[in-house]
């Protein structure tokens, strides 16, 4: 009796350990959001440590890999993980308040990935100038205030200066700290890009 026998082709190294560092930083935004939100009283929208992360993911993870790793953190959130702000999770949140913001995160890492990495092979970040750094990074900011305004002002039924108000005007400065933790961090070099 003859069997036919067909070989499994092996995931290719480089993507199992790609994926693994998009699960690790996946994890750590959850950390990030649920450790580091701090609920402002005039605002819906907490601070969050998360856009720190989404930097970061698309910084080292660079525009393919840094959306998907948002995508983990998105989905473990929809389906119960308390990962969002506050301890939330649930479908609700993805539709709440605070939802622009998270739907732009994996826009956010994607423009930071394409504007770092082109479309090439992931390159060290920290060889990459400041400057460079500085405009990706305020690309991303700008493109998560602009979701999370325009939501914010659909959702609330307000007025754009009153979401602007609301929703970019306190967190400016936290947001510009981010910013420099992240150009820091990756000029640091502590963290192997490979």
């Amino acid at each position: 009796m003859a069997t036919n026998q067909s070989s499994v082709e092996r995931v290719d190294d480089a993507v199992v350990r790609s994926f693994a560092r998009a699960a690790v930083l996946a994890a750590l935004m959850g950390a990030a959001a649920v450790v580091g939100s701090i609920p402002i009283p005039f605002s819906p929208v907490p601070v969050s440590l998360g856009v720190l992360v989404v930097y970061l993911m698309g910084l080292y993870l660079g525009p393919v890999w840094g959306p998907a790793s948002v995508g983990l953190y998105l989905t473990a959130g929809a389906v119960g993980l308390p990962v969002f702000a506050n301890g939330a999770s649930g479908i609700g949140v993805l539709v709440g308040d605070s939802a622009g913001y998270l739907w732009a995160y994996p826009i956010a890492a994607l423009v930071i990935g394409a504007l770092i990495h082109g479309r090439g092979r992931l390159e060290n970040p920290a060889e990459t100038s400041i400057p460079v750094l500085a405009v990706a990074l305020l690309t991303a900011l700008t493109i998560i205030y602009a979701l999370g305004t325009v939501w914010l002002e659909y959702v609330l039924e307000l007025g754009t200066i009153e979401a602007v108000n609301l929703a970019v005007v306190p967190f400016i400065p936290g947001d510009l700290l981010k910013i420099v933790a992240a150009i820091a961090i990756v000029k640091g070099g502590r963290i192997d890009p490979t």
